[in-house]
């Protein structure tokens, strides 16, 4: 394990998340390089193993069987994931392009992005046909077809290992279904050139087996809605058009300035490219010394020695060379569970190939898998009392989940003096005061996080909502903010490039509120830490947490369940899939929410004391009580799975205890769940609460009327 106090120097950025990156991170994991901050970029939380498709599109795999959880193996890396498709790199300024997000600089960059296609240049394609990548779009197109009860005509453009394998997987999947009426393969020129006549001679046998109509050296003029319409005048029945054709190099590549063959990042023998500060992997990059196909073989074998070079390069060392292998092993699915496998022109095929390649795959994908999880550190043999209790049995949750418990808060608060001040009005409970200032009133707030993002960026706009939260709580219009910021260790270069990245993020937030950021402070310390004071002015009387009657109902904004995913995010138990949801949720703002809940009698944001807190907190100021329908609760997803698991945040037992006398289990221990940047709890009018839902669905809010207020005292959950 790398000592925490030693400070960053160099960033690494890794584009795109293919077979040799996913490999690079687990030997990372495994040896990282002390003084790197190691950053991935990929468009999705996952990436999908290429090999495995053709079973999965056969019935043999489920969807999940074939994603490596890219944000599961960052997280065991030290790496910081940010979710966007690159769309540039510029080499003079050392940065990469992001939409959305202020550029990436970097010191050393590797690229493994893969390859795209032409198919949607195909007059038609765009409107009528299924690209096969990315596969989160394909998987659930076919998923849909497939379970359809119609007769089915199927058609795959290119002729290549790929397009074989497709068709014949689709085929077969219909097939089982009693639905495959037609499947075709059509190829601009002689389908499986690439492979040895005996190959060639099996493949042709499974096509016709499966029947499959083999359509060769053809030019298609248009894809249709239901067919296919050849440039000879033929047409080919077609319900379900996806192809596998036309394989190049991404556009953005292009204008890199990066030396280039045939659109690929020309590397030398180290896979580095004509910049040495910019390395390349995979399909995307083109072997100057060694010419290869693009075979995934390739990508796999780079993978220790881009790790090495990576290294070297960061640490001053030597670098070290590729050496492909001239002949490989090909594996071709047969759709059934038979696969063919060819090496130095021989063959061989049937059902024990595929349990040969079914053993390879998951091989390869178990190495994603079975990722050690995140251990407490042992204690000292030698310690004061108490030690093993106030250290918990699990690693301290970042952002709310690592707030002081609220019975602490109220001990250390109670001997504190009333205000002395007549332009300061008490607000018991309320998170921000309100100022009176020249007949103006002002609340102001202050809020800080203590990160659980390793993306300064991201963890910005989450602290930036969540600090504004209080101020839209009230009913107020942000106004200013001062930032508040401790970075970890590191060297100037890396803390200009860190609170550049900083200040945009919470500058577009604070001005998308409405607010201006007028300053702040910074330091050094151990770990990232996010707050800000902010201030907000009211145009009408304040909204607080004394205003709630009987007979109001209760409506939530967002989903809960942020912190119980975060803890299961340390521990390695959560899917990157919940992990990105979960963080753009947190990041959502409440600016439209507040405003549509401007006549609320009462309101709070739900932060660190959890939604059962938080109610609590609003029936004490207003002296009522609640009943909470749980089951109309929303969770983010994920949530429900991990707390039935018992996974909870660090918090919880200090929010539980708010409730003394009154037992959760299993989902609804989500009521004590700590909330970060959480959405409003607003009390409205009975006759309101159905238009203020639906204004909020329309607004995107994911909404929901989960409870009402009584008579009474006391919190009753059904």
């Amino acid at each position: 394990m790398i000592d925490p106090h030693l400070p960053l120097t160099r960033d690494l950025v890794l584009v795109g998340g293919g077979h040799t990156h996913a490999l690079v991170l687990r030997k990372w994991g495994m040896a990282p390089m002390p003084g790197a901050r190691l950053t991935l970029i990929n468009p999705t939380p996952t990436a999908a193993y290429s090999g495995m498709l053709p079973g999965f599109i056969a019935g043999h795999y489920s969807r999940d069987a074939l994603d490596i959880d890219l944000v599961k193996l960052a997280r065991f890396a030290g790496a910081r994931v940010i979710i966007g498709a690159a769309t540039a790199i510029d080499t003079t300024a050392r940065c990469v392009q992001v939409p959305g997000r202020a550029p990436i600089e970097y010191d050393l960059a590797s690229v493994d992005v893969g390859i795209t296609c032409d198919m949607p240049e195909l007059p038609g394609f765009a409107a009528h046909g299924v690209p096969a990548k990315p596969l989160g779009v394909f998987a659930a197109k076919w998923d849909a077809f497939r379970q359809g009860d119609d007769p089915a005509h199927i058609a795959v453009i290119g002729g290549g290992v790929a397009g074989v394998e497709l068709v014949l997987a689709m085929a077969h999947a219909l097939r089982r279904r009693g639905r495959l009426a037609q499947a075709t393969l059509i190829d601009s020129a002689e389908a499986l050139a690439a492979l040895g006549q005996s190959a060639r001679t099996k493949l042709r046998t499974a096509l016709t087996a499966q029947s499959v109509t083999l359509i060769e050296n053809a030019e298609i003029a248009s894809i249709e809605p239901d067919h296919i319409r050849l440039k000879d005048g033929r047409e080919v029945l077609s319900d379900f058009t996806t192809g596998a054709a036309g394989a190049r190099a991404y556009d953005w590549i292009g204008k890199s300035g990066l030396t280039q063959t045939d659109g690929y990042i020309t590397v030398n023998a180290q896979l580095q490219s004509s910049d040495p500060a910019v390395f390349a992997a995979g399909d995307c990059a083109h072997l100057s010394h060694a010419p290869r196909p693009k075979a995934g073989v390739f990508a796999v074998r780079q993978a220790p020695v881009l790790f090495d070079n990576l290294q070297a390069a960061l640490s001053g060392g030597d670098l070290r060379a590729y050496k492909p292998q001239k002949e490989y092993l090909k594996l071709i699915s047969l759709g059934e569970k038979s696969a063919l496998a060819e090496r130095f022109g021989r063959s061989l095929s049937g059902p024990l190939m595929w349990r040969w390649k079914d053993h390879i795959d998951q091989t390869f994908m178990t190495r994603f898998r079975d990722l050690p999880q995140m251990e407490q550190p042992a204690l000292p043999s030698y310690h004061t009392l108490g030690m093993a209790e106030a250290l918990g049995d699990k690693p301290m949750c970042g952002g709310c989940g690592a707030k002081v418990g609220r019975n602490a808060l109220r001990a250390a608060l109670a001997p504190m003096p009333d205000s002395a001040r007549d332009d300061i009005t008490p607000l018991p409970g309320d998170d921000a005061a309100l100022l009176t200032t020249g007949g103006v009133q002002q609340v102001i707030s202050s809020d800080h996080l203590r990160a659980f993002c390793a993306d300064p960026e991201l963890m910005t706009r989450i602290a930036a909502v969540h600090a504004l939260g209080d101020i839209w709580a009230m009913g107020a219009e942000p106004q200013a903010a001062t930032a508040n910021l401790i970075l970890p260790r590191m060297s100037p270069q890396l803390q200009e490039r860190t609170l550049r990245e900083i200040m945009q993020a919470a500058s577009g937030v604070m001005r998308d509120a409405g607010a201006e950021i007028v300053g702040g402070h910074t330091s050094l310390g151990d770990e990232l830490t996010i707050g800000f004071t902010v201030t907000g002015l009211c145009p009408q009387a304040p909204i607080t947490l004394a205003g709630a009657t009987p007979g109001d109902l209760l409506i939530l904004t967002k989903p809960i369940g942020s912190g119980v995913i975060m803890a299961a995010e340390m521990a390695g138990q959560a899917t990157g899939a919940w992990v990105t949801t979960a963080l753009a949720q947190m990041a959502r703002p409440q600016a439209k929410a507040a405003k549509i809940l401007q006549g609320a009698h009462a309101m709070t944001d739900v932060t660190g004391f959890g939604l059962y807190g938080h109610l609590a907190g609003i029936c004490e100021a207003s002296g009522v009580g609640a009943e909470l329908h749980f089951d109309s609760v929303p969770l983010m997803q994920g949530a429900g799975q991990l707390a039935a698991q018992g996974v909870r945040s660090s918090l919880f037992a200090d929010n539980q205890r708010l409730a003394p006398g009154f037992q959760t289990a299993g989902v609804q221990d989500l009521l004590f769940d700590p909330q970060t940047a959480g959405g409003l709890l607003a009390a409205v009018a009975a006759q309101d609460a159905e238009e203020l839902v639906r204004t909020l669905h329309q607004a995107g809010e994911a909404a929901a009327v989960i409870g009402a207020v009584i008579k009474g005292a006391g919190i009753s959950v059904t």
